[in-house]
């Protein structure tokens, strides 16, 4: 798995470590058992401070994404309450549209963007 950062976006980088795991996780990118880089290493592949990556992980952790044990590390599991991927796109298309609203983009550019995104 690759996470990328995009200061672009305006989303802050812990949530998009963290988004970018779900996803992995819900595609089977990242199937259950999988040990996750250690926070300073995560850190510094990214660019981003250790207190970053820790508060995606611990996000993580607290929705049952993936449980930290001092000897195994962060580790996948699956949360029993595992949203399909339909629900996570409906999430991310309602999140799409509210920045594009803000942002006063008419549907038209909004969606040229997403058809943009989606062939690159």
């Amino acid at each position: 798995m690759k996470i990328v950062i995009d200061t672009e976006t305006g989303l802050a980088p812990w949530r998009q470590v963290h988004d970018q795991v779900v996803r992995a996780v819900t595609t089977g990118a990242l199937p259950e058992g999988t040990r996750l880089p250690p926070i300073r290493q995560l850190a510094r592949d990214l660019g981003l401070a250790s207190g970053t990556v820790a508060r995606a992980y611990r996000e993580l952790e607290a929705a049952g994404w993936v449980t930290t044990a001092r000897a195994r590390g962060t580790v996948v599991t699956i949360p029993p309450s595992r949203p399909d991927p339909g629900a996570l796109l409906r999430s991310a298309a309602a999140d799409f549209a509210t920045t594009a609203r803000d942002l006063g983009a008419d549907l038209d550019t909004a969606l040229d963007a997403v058809r943009s995104a989606y062939r690159s």
